[in-house]
């Protein structure tokens, strides 16, 4: 089932600012620092080349010196700017909902992120894939509602079964929710596992949520689409 939210709940589970886990999804790995430090070290040679080159009045001094300091911080803030960007991206839907439904099935797929070119020891070139398996899970509810919700595979995903209830918010532009453009990452409360790629939503408040419709749900008939369908 889906379950209508008021706005004010819609945002709620959506922050306009990065949470501490989406700041640390966008903080990425080291080499994603090293190219966010380098675009601070030459945004503030920039500032100070113009400074150098141009000169400056008193009165454009103070302004020159933030937007520098603001550039050579960006290693910092950065993340949390690309965060909030997309859970922007997110909020532009008008509507929301609280979705419960079960796995329907799940499989593992590898996928290539990128390719590298090195020598070996004979000096020809070869081609390196990095390859990170992922996990494909496939829910849906009794009204016939499916989605699929993909995520780098994680140890704990070894508990996800078929017909597992599952919960998440799922975003629209039809009062009704009719028509779904996008849905969150997965939270299974029976292991207590969210399944993410990235942390669209504030786990704190979505669990409160779940517990709210917790036993509403389990009191509903319900109707498992076969693995053959």
């Amino acid at each position: 089932m889906i379950v209508p939210l008021t706005r004010q709940k819609f945002e709620q589970l959506v922050p306009l600012v990065a949470t501490g886990l989406q700041y640390k999804y966008y903080w990425g790995k080291f080499p994603d620092f090293l190219q966010r430090l380098l675009i601070s070290v030459v945004a503030a040679a920039a500032v100070l080349l113009i400074r150098v080159i141009f000169g400056v009045s008193d009165l454009t001094t103070p302004i020159l010196f933030l937007i520098g300091l603001i550039g050579a911080l960006y290693w910092l803030w950065g993340p949390v700017f690309w965060a909030s960007m997309r859970n922007a991206k997110c909020r532009r839907y008008k509507y929301g909902g609280f979705f419960q439904g079960r796995v329907l099935d799940f499989w593992i797929t590898e996928e290539v992120l990128g390719k590298q070119e090195t020598v070996d020891n004979k000096g020809d070139l070869v081609i390196v894939e990095n390859r990170e398996k992922r996990i494909n899970i496939e829910v849906g509810d009794e009204t016939g509602f499916t989605a699929e919700y993909k995520a780098p595979l994680r140890v704990s995903y070894k508990v996800i079964a078929r017909n597992q209830m599952v919960e998440m918010l799922v975003a629209s532009n039809s009062p009704d929710l009719s028509r779904i453009e996008e849905i969150s990452d997965i939270y299974i409360p029976s292991r207590d596992v969210w399944v993410s790629d990235y942390p669209l939503i504030r786990r704190d408040f979505f669990t409160e949520v779940s517990r709210r419709f917790g036993d509403k749900y389990s009191e509903r008939p319900r109707r498992h689409r076969r693995n053959d369908e």
